[in-house]
């Protein structure tokens, strides 16, 4: 097949000209495009908070459903082949992938949002809103918004590596549902646009936004202004990693920067205990956990339906947080299925449901935990300093509190550097094996289609974080959850179909 037929310009050119025709009104009138799409998005959060509760728990139960069910052992592959990684690096993947460096910013300071607006009936800034805000933390990475990421997976995974289909594609896995003329016609080039544009306007804002992360910390580093260039220059270096691990692949690239994030984390949460208040941040750990699972129910179904006023933040953040997770949802599914050759179903959904919730948990212990040392011990009033200030400004002052501060700022640097890496070249890699013309059950998307795809996505975001339009994007992208939803649905009826035409978890299991 000839170079100029790598990539499929039949779904990619319209998705990309769909994003930028967009982007580009709503950078013009940024404020007025804003007020218009949140008030937008802000009615359909109120109307259907009820129904993106359930959705959670409800993708919850197929998860345990599929995993523990006769679907749960069909091997996604040749069951004589041995899975293509080590499950220390198939699960240190997954975690890149599904936390990304936003943990390193929930983690730190979404406990304060809780405390400074804690549930009906409990003082902000008390003792038992420092807990609800822990925990809900904890809640936010816990087994909805992983069950929310996984199960567009097992259908993708079983067309790719079962089924052996060419195009690793939304539409092939709906091609047992709606045939062969919907799948090739013009509703098969519909869903996979779909795909696209959620995935381009997602990773421009991901690219966009990350940023403050680490430049917030380099500032306070080298005692400088956060400026436009510094921000360039940050943007230029992630873009430069993601791009090279994009290039090198998943066996060279992906696998060793996830892999080694891991070790790095370990020891920047080990210098964390042994610097700071250990002994505080293990006991609150401990009361997190435990608030968190006596309130798990609380936390997963409350919509504040019988209080007065505005709702808490645990209850309209929730909405949002599933929301938006839903945007990323085909994302993380199609590139877990890429992944997870030589897998169960049930290892790839029990291992994305418990390995990244598992980090999670534990980084937001020691992160948020030395947060609320420092604010018990009046050491930082850091609810009003997140209230005042920038809410990154809060991250680099947090960790200047341990006494090797510049150290713990370098490292925290390093490790959002690399989970920002490790999101972005996955989804590199993710769009280019989407959109490659190659077969992909037998090959990798070629490496200068890896690399255009890398600039289409930096190029977008840095012409909008120079003429704005970041913050309508990131609205939009969160207004793009309500038809995958139902895309996903859709999709987890097509995995258990496709099985039962098969009867896969007769013939297609281990011996």
């Amino acid at each position: 097949m000839s170079k100029k037929r790598l990539i499929d310009y039949r779904i990619f050119l319209p998705s990309l000209l769909i994003v930028i025709g967009i982007s580009i009104p709503f950078a013009f009138y940024e404020a007025e495009s804003l007020e218009l799409l949140n008030s937008i998005f802000n009615t359909i959060v109120d109307v259907f908070s009820w129904g993106y509760l359930w959705y959670g728990v409800i993708l919850v139960a197929a998860a345990l459903y599929f995993s523990f069910s006769k679907y749960g052992k069909v091997v996604l592959g040749d069951p004589a082949e041995k899975p293509r990684f080590t499950l220390f690096e198939y699960a240190s993947i997954l975690i890149a992938m599904g936390i990304g460096s936003t943990i390193m910013r929930t983690g730190m300071l979404q406990w304060t949002s809780v405390a400074n607006d804690p549930p009906a009936g409990v003082d902000p800034g008390s003792a038992e809103s420092l807990l609800w805000g822990n925990s809900y933390s904890m809640f936010l990475w816990g087994f909805q918004v992983f069950a929310i990421f996984v199960m567009i997976a097992p259908a993708m995974g079983y067309v790719l590596h079962v089924q052996k289909r060419p195009l690793m594609r939304i539409s092939e896995a709906c091609r047992v549902l709606f045939g062969d003329r919907f799948t090739d016609g013009w509703g098969g080039k519909v869903l996979d646009i779909l795909f696209l544009i959620s995935i381009l306007t997602g990773a421009a804002v991901t690219l966009g936004l990350g940023a403050p992360i680490i430049t917030y910390n380099l500032s306070s580093l080298l005692n400088m202004e956060v400026t436009f260039g510094m921000t360039i220059i940050v943007t230029a270096v992630w873009v430069f990693l993601f791009s090279l691990s994009a290039y090198l692949g998943i066996e060279k690239g992906i696998k060793r920067l996830s892999t080694l994030n891991m070790y790095l984390a370990g020891l920047f949460a080990v210098l964390i205990l042994i610097a700071g208040p250990g002994v505080f941040i293990l006991n609150y750990f401990t009361d997190s956990v435990s608030f968190l699972l006596s309130h798990y129910l609380t936390f997963s179904l409350n919509t504040d339906s019988v209080h007065g006023g505005e709702p808490s933040h645990v209850q309209s953040n929730t909405v949002f947080w599933f929301a938006y997770s839903a945007t990323w949802a085909m994302l993380h599914s199609v590139f877990a299925a890429k992944i997870s050759k030589g897998r169960t179903i049930k290892e790839m959904i029990l291992t994305y449901l418990l390995a990244p919730t598992m980090i999670s948990w534990i980084a937001t212990g020691v992160l948020g935990g030395l947060g609320v040392h420092r604010y018990l011990t009046g050491e930082l009033s850091i609810l009003k300093l997140v209230r005042q200030d920038e809410r990154m400004a809060a991250i680099p002052e947090i960790l200047n509190t341990l006494p090797i501060g510049g150290i713990m700022i370098v490292i925290f640097i390093i490790v959002a550097l690399i989970f920002l890496t490790t999101t972005l070249d996955s989804t590199t890699y993710t769009v280019a094996a989407y959109t490659s013309t190659r077969d992909m059950s037998q090959h990798e998307p070629a490496k200068l289609l890896r690399i255009v795809i890398a600039g289409v996505i930096a190029g977008l975001a840095l012409l909008l974080m120079r003429i704005g339009g970041l913050a309508p994007l990131e609205v939009i992208s969160g207004l793009m959850g309500l038809p995958i939803i139902v895309v996903q649905f859709i999709l987890i009826y097509a995995a258990k179909k496709m099985m039962d035409e098969d009867q896969a978890w007769k013939y297609n299991i281990r011996k």
